[in-house]
């Protein structure tokens, strides 16, 4: 199953909503993924551009676009970015793919 990395930065308002009633964020992402057939790897908080970020294996990209969207749609982030997770072992057949596309660079 596909790997994701979400970084995400709270608006002042969902800072101010958990100072005031704090939750558990890392259950609420685990319920989230899992109700879309995937999983929570992590979840971490973080000092930074970003407040934290989570990685979640999930079935496919358009889970993972769907997901984002549900989430960035509640206003309760500044940012929210979602990143496919590559692994290092894949880097090689990557690489005999990239060599094998032909490419004219502008101005060529």
């Amino acid at each position: 199953m596909p790997k994701y990395a979400v970084f995400f930065t709270f608006t002042g308002q969902s800072v101010q909503a958990l100072m005031d009633r704090p939750s558990d964020r890392a259950a609420v992402v685990r319920s989230l993924a899992e109700s879309v057939g995937g999983r929570m790897e992590c979840y971490y908080l973080m000092f930074g551009e970003r407040d934290g970020f989570a990685v979640l294996d999930l079935p496919d990209s358009a889970t993972a676009a769907a997901l984002s969207l549900r989430v960035a749609s509640s206003g309760g982030f500044h940012h929210l970015d979602t990143h496919e997770l590559i692994e290092a072992d894949d880097l090689g057949g990557i690489l005999e793919r990239a060599k094998a596309i032909s490419y004219t660079p502008p101005g060529s």
